[in-house]
């Protein structure tokens, strides 16, 4: 769940195209948040380039999922600051949990609970902001999930925690609020068609 989940789907009159697109978007973040949930599990006690390049991964791919939507043709126009200051969020933690997974695991486990307390709160803005588009209940439970997880993590990670299992099962629940919004936006757009 650390990463945004921006729902930004048209609410003109046609939000179809968008909305069909954020759906495969949302089936291909829980697709990736599963397989990198299952590669971090046995990697999340021990300190090395693996568990480094997992940590990195997750918010470049976040980065990158926030910034195909932002440039979508089928977006509504609209207030897009929460979403930009997301992409460069994200790309800047993952730096710093580049860094931070060479210091130690908790070193590491706060930097994500920092980002997750960051992130789930706009999430949770911009889903509401969002909700008459459809499929943002996930969404809204998604961030505020984040933002009550992330202080967790920050509170483990201050205290010296050695293991950083947690946030696979973490972002694990991200996924599977993704697909929970997918299969929402895929009965939406049958009722619509």
């Amino acid at each position: 769940m650390t990463e945004t989940r921006y729902a930004a789907v048209s609410t003109s009159s046609s939000p179809a195209p968008f909305s069909a697109a954020l759906r495969r978007l949302y089936f291909v973040r829980f697709a990736f948040a599963a397989v990198w949930a299952a590669l971090l599990f046995p990697a999340s006690t021990t300190e090395g380039p693996l568990l480094t390049a997992l940590l990195v991964s997750y918010p470049l791919f976040d980065a990158a999922a926030v910034f195909w939507q932002l440039r979508s043709k089928q977006r509504a126009p609209g207030a897009q600051v929460a979403e930009r200051i997301n992409v460069v969020v994200s790309v800047v933690v993952a730096i710093a949990l580049g860094w931070a997974s060479t210091v130690s695991i908790a070193a590491a486990l706060a930097v994500w609970g920092a980002w997750a307390v960051g992130s789930g709160i706009p999430q949770l803005l911009a889903a509401v902001r969002q909700r008459r588009s459809g499929g943002q209940v996930p969404q809204m439970l998604s961030g505020g999930m984040s933002a009550l997880a992330g202080a967790a993590f920050l509170a483990q990670g201050l205290r010296g925690a050695d293991d950083i299992a947690g946030v696979g099962g973490y972002a694990l629940l991200g996924g599977i609020f993704f697909l929970i919004s997918a299969i929402r936006l895929s009965v939406l757009l049958r009722k619509a068609s």
